[in-house]
């Protein structure tokens, strides 16, 4: 008997409507944690990195790790992995609500979606019952529509993941939706998704996570509450404000990206803040499974333009429809994030899609014409109408709707894209924070905050405070407790915003006791540094170089006001010095004697035509 795992991964061939089920090999299970390694170690075996990625050769996996619907704090978390047609580089966008639990509730710990289906399909699990069904009807409806179709013709208490309209046309920045409005958003996999013609998967379980040791599993799980609840940040400012109570004290830090990164303060910051959203518009908080932070926003714009009631936005999305586009309409900005929800598209991408536009029409690169409509920073109204459009995919909205890169490189201004691996950046200055300039460039899915937020270190002083400024252990403090970190958490099925209360220790203490199988803080980051590597591994089997690990030219410029004026990122300055500590070599490919290290070097050898790019 298993704990903590389900032990089955499931199989699902859309090409030939072949259905399969294999036992969870435990060895790989307890070398990769589950979820986030779990799943990229399947990827790397199950394709050809240097692949198409909107081929039939693309696996699109969903996974989850073994606190996945046990019960204790923030165990709600499932990733979304292949290989993304943004970015080219491994793809593991990362999700909570209530999806994931349910696919351990049904028993399965994996669930992988091979090949290409010939018309629209969408897939209905019931515990042992797996069905592959038309989904013709449901095909070019919304998110909303598409759950309530779903719904009706599966069980009432089905969690469903599904695509909109604009990953259907294969947009390259959307996303897989769960539970209506819980993104898997970033890098482009909804568009696998569509690629595949996978409308949905609906998903009813009626069993639970059995625990190797409940008594040891419950003590640690209130242990760990007591520690969020007395935390400042996970359940003080989260609680209260949701993560966009981040708007106001990185704008006062100097450090908040505006007007496509020109500028790096937001005079109109205070009117579309936390606080803001939280007098105006949030009408009730809401949790993920068994979450004691419940730092999502029940919304509701009394604006008569846009009068309607939804969830969210996040910090991210927030900053991304204001300040990024130098709007302080935060009515605008929050029908903005209803109408990505809806559509599922990225809303970080998409934002830093239109700032890059505002941009290029104020600088003569665009023009009405082409666009339709002028456009520019602090146009709040037609701010709205170009998300629309990218929604809908109508007229100019289909070129925002492939990504910033894209657009750029189609109008001749890649100066303008501010993103790392063809991913736009996040809410964090880089030119500020010289850890997440580091991280920036060299995460593994192109720009991302998550997978490595130094800002934990830089701003809150968590695990210690570094000043945003200083160079020295930089490179350390990016590669171990925070790259390497967040790779373990993510594939425990944790919710990263419990590391703000807690430490690896408590994580592996939890999994102790779920599985039965001795996890301890030491091993914790030998396997998270195993995932990174092995996620290198794979982005540079796929094609790409150093010459990939880099920033955007205007990130080398000094910022031009503000309390960080002159300072710019210095990333040339220790990036060597990371690749060192990494175990790599000058080219940022990993040597023989790490890949021993991490007992990958008979992995590294399963693309034999791609060795000389993985292994220096």
């Amino acid at each position: 008997m298993t704990y903590g795992y389900c032990g089955t991964i499931l199989r699902v061939n859309l090409s030939n409507s072949e259905i399969t089920k294999e036992a969870l090999d435990m060895q790989m299970a307890a070398a990769y944690v589950g979820g986030r390694g779990l799943t990229s170690r399947l990827l790397y075996e199950l394709m050809d990195p240097a692949a198409d990625a909107l081929g039939p050769h693309n696996p699109l996996i969903f996974g989850t790790g073994p606190l996945t619907g046990a019960g204790g704090p923030a165990g709600s978390r499932y990733v979304v992995t292949c290989k993304s047609p943004l970015t080219g580089t491994i793809a593991c966008s990362n999700s909570g609500g209530f999806f994931g639990p349910e696919m351990k509730f049904a028993g399965y710990d994996v669930i992988i979606f091979e090949g290409q289906a010939e018309t629209p399909v969408y897939v209905w699990i019931e515990d042992d019952r797996v069905e592959i069904r038309p989904a013709g009807h449901v095909w070019g409806k919304t998110v909303p529509e598409t759950d309530d179709i779903l719904l009706a013709e599966t069980h009432p208490a089905a969690k469903i993941a599904c695509i909109g309209p604009s990953a259907e046309a294969l947009s390259l920045i959307s996303g897989v939706v769960n539970d209506r409005t819980r993104l898997a958003a970033r890098s482009g996999v909804g568009a696998v998704m569509g690629s595949k013609k996978l409308k949905g998967v609906a998903v009813r379980g009626s069993g639970g996570v059995k625990l190797a040791d409940p008594g040891a599993f419950w003590r640690t799980s209130l242990e760990v509450n007591r520690k969020i609840v007395k935390d400042p940040v996970s359940f003080g400012s989260f609680r209260a404000y949701g993560t966009a109570n981040l708007v106001n004290l990185l704008n006062e830090t100097g450090g908040y990206p505006t007007r496509n990164f020109r500028e790096e303060v937001f005079e109109g910051a205070h009117a579309v803040s936390g606080e803001k959203l939280k007098e105006q518009m949030t009408r009730a908080n809401r949790a993920c499974f068994a979450c004691p932070i419940a730092c999502t926003r029940v919304t509701e714009i009394v604006d008569l333009r846009f009068g309607s009631r939804g969830e969210g936005p996040e910090f991210e999305s927030l900053w991304g429809f204001s300040a990024l586009c130098g709007i302080d309409d935060l009515a605008a900005a929050v029908r903005a994030n209803y109408l990505c929800n809806d559509y599922g598209l990225d809303t970080m991408s998409l934002a830093g899609t239109i700032a890059a536009a505002m941009e290029m029409y104020e600088t003569g690169i665009l023009t009405e014409q082409e666009v339709g409509f002028p456009i520019g920073f602090g146009m709040a109204d037609e701010m709205v109408r170009l998300v629309e459009m990218a929604c809908t995919l109508q007229g100019f909205g289909r070129e925002l709707a492939q990504g910033s890169y894209w657009l750029t490189q189609k109008y001749n201004c890649p100066h303008l894209f501010m993103g790392v691996k063809r991913q736009e950046m996040a809410a964090y200055s880089p030119r500020v924070f010289q850890g997440m300039s580091l991280h920036y460039a060299t995460s593994n899915r192109g720009a991302c905050h998550v997978r490595g937020n130094t800002i934990a270190a830089e701003l809150y002083g968590i695990p210690r405070y570094m000043p945003p400024e200083a160079m020295e252990q930089k490179e350390e403090l990016v590669r171990r407790p925070f790259q390497n970190s967040t790779a373990y958490v993510d594939s425990s099925g944790i919710c990263l915003f419990v590391k703000f209360a807690i430490t690896h220790r408590e994580i592996a203490a939890l999994m102790t006791a779920a599985t039965g199988m001795e996890f301890t803080f030491e091993e914790s980051l030998v396997q998270g540094d195993r995932i990174w590597n092995l996620e290198r591994m794979f982005n540079l089997a796929a094609g790409l170089t150093a010459a990939d690990d880099t920033l955007p030219a205007r990130m080398l410029e000094p910022v031009p006001d503000g309390p960080w004026q002159g300072s710019r990122a210095r990333l040339h300055e220790n990036i060597q010095t990371y690749y060192q500590l990494r175990g790599w070599d000058r080219e940022g490919r990993l040597t023989p004697q790490k890949l021993a290290e991490l007992g990958l070097t008979e992995l590294a050898h399963y693309w034999q035509q791609h060795l000389p790019q993985v292994v220096g």
